[in-house]
């Protein structure tokens, strides 16, 4: 039997390859939009994909599921517990618990683990040429190393009213009931690592074990003295913001992400050509530079999401696809720079890329107005916004703030003042550039406070918790 866990860096997410080498079938787990890796995986191995599942309705990212069956002809698997609200709306074939599926060898057992989402599976894996009873456990967002999957994300994301209770009281019964009656040899793959936004304290570990988790996670103590309520307090408490993309990738994977198929090479563009579509507000361009060079200048009108950094992740904070069609022009060193790039942001369905160009020379540009921390006084009427997480402006934040995440700006327009200079700052700037982009490309005010809070708090200006 061969397993593979195919990383993405940038959403923290794991997707796996599980291959028998008997019959050379495969089957891929959770996988991601971008499929060439498991393309890739599958012909190195000389093995066919013959299916792909998935462990649930993925909130961070769109799942690869119908991506995969199309291009290769493999059965889709999804889950088919969670009762009516939680059923998928395209055609796969519908998993409860205890149903199998065999690659040769190698017998998948579903076993449905609610909590972080009401459909939630796992999978139980037997490799048949070895083992008569499971070996290894792929949980999804359920159990990761060192934590377990959030189960407020229906409320801070998808409009749930007050679901994180239930949810977990259901993680606590399903860590009872299912996790803790294997035996502690039974390795433990997770679907994300530390960086997603899935739980609020997840190890870096690539993968744990069944009696490991038991014996030194923190929710283990509850569980051998049966504190339900200990237990969901403890869950709840803490819990990072939830980007509000996640609502718009619940969604889309419940209908079923839609299939592109083979992408054409992404075109270089001429700097008339840019210009003449920005100017037509029928192209955006993406800066993609970091931030220090981004302040220095940048495109008017453009959007910021960093090429080197998390992609996928903070493009969804600068753009929503649903609202804004425009063509995206990204700014990348050559075509296999901007399929890379191309490549991230189709993970989160931002897919409208129609070429890129090497440099801002020859576009209209500007200098972002950046605030000197002794000359904030001067802004009238301006409003300090802080688009860290929660935990970060509790612990330390410029006086009057408002706190509110760079991944929830587009959506909580409401929250933002009608007039006056908007004065951004995150903790290093990273974010902040990104932020600050977004906001004026929807024609706010905005300046960027010198340093962010790392630089006002070196200065010794006045902080506030």
């Amino acid at each position: 039997m061969l397993i593979e866990r195919i990383y993405d860096e940038d959403l923290a997410q794991a997707a796996y390859f599980i291959g028998c080498q008997a019959k050379n079938e495969a089957i891929v787990i959770d996988g991601r939009r971008d499929i060439q890796p498991f393309l890739d995986l599958a012909a190195k191995n000389g093995m066919r994909i013959v299916a792909a599942a998935e462990t649930h309705i993925h909130a961070d990212y769109l799942s690869g599921t119908r991506e995969i069956a199309d291009a290769t002809g493999a059965t889709p698997y999804v889950s088919g517990e969670g009762g009516t609200d939680w059923q998928y709306d395209f055609d796969a074939v519908r998993l409860h618990d205890g149903d199998t599926i065999t690659l040769g060898n190698i017998t998948i057992t579903a076993v449905h683990t609610p909590g972080h989402t009401p459909e939630h599976l796992s999978y139980l894996v037997t490799d048949g040429a070895f083992a008569d009873e499971p070996g290894y456990f792929l949980t999804g967002d359920f159990v990761f190393s060192g934590d377990l999957g959030r189960p407020d994300l229906l409320d801070e994301a998808a409009g749930g009213v007050d679901t994180r209770f239930l949810g977990a009281k259901q993680q606590f019964e399903s860590l009872r009931d299912k996790f803790l009656t294997l035996p502690d040899h039974v390795q433990v793959f997770p679907g994300h690592g530390a960086g997603s936004a899935c739980g609020k304290a997840l190890g870096a570990l690539p993968s744990t074990t069944v009696g490991y988790e038991r014996r030194f996670a923190w929710w283990g103590k509850y569980l051998e003295s049966n504190d339900e309520q200990g237990f969901i307090d403890e869950l709840l408490d803490g819990q990072p913001d939830a980007p509000y993309y996640f609502g718009r990738m619940k969604r889309q994977n419940r209908q079923g992400p839609a299939v592109m198929g083979p992408r054409e090479t992404p075109q270089e563009l001429t700097a008339a050509q840019v210009q003449r579509g920005i100017d037509a507000d029928e192209l955006v361009f993406v800066d993609t530079r970091p931030a220090p060079e981004i302040r220095e200048q940048t495109v008017r009108g453009s959007i910021v999401i960093p090429g080197r950094g998390p992609i996928a992740t903070q493009g969804s904070w600068a753009l929503d696809p649903e609202m804004d069609a425009r063509g995206l022009v990204l700014l990348a060193e050559n075509v296999d720079d901007a399929t890379r790039i191309w490549d991230h942001l189709v993970r989160v369905g931002i897919d409208n890329v129609v070429g890129f160009i090497p440099s801002i020379e020859g576009l209209e540009t500007f200098v972002p107005t950046i605030v000197a921390h002794d000359d904030v006084s001067t802004f009238e009427r301006a409003a300090f916004l802080d688009v860290r997480a929660r935990s970060e402006h509790n612990a330390g934040h410029i006086p009057g703030s408002t706190q509110l995440h760079a991944g929830r700006l587009l959506w909580s327009r409401e929250q933002l003042p009608n007039d006056g200079t908007i004065l951004i700052y995150c903790q290093s700037g990273a974010r902040a550039a990104v932020a600050s982009n977004a906001l004026r490309s929807l024609g706010y005010e905005v300046a960027e406070v010198e340093g962010s809070f790392g630089g006002w708090a070196a200065a010794g200006m006045p902080v506030a918790k």
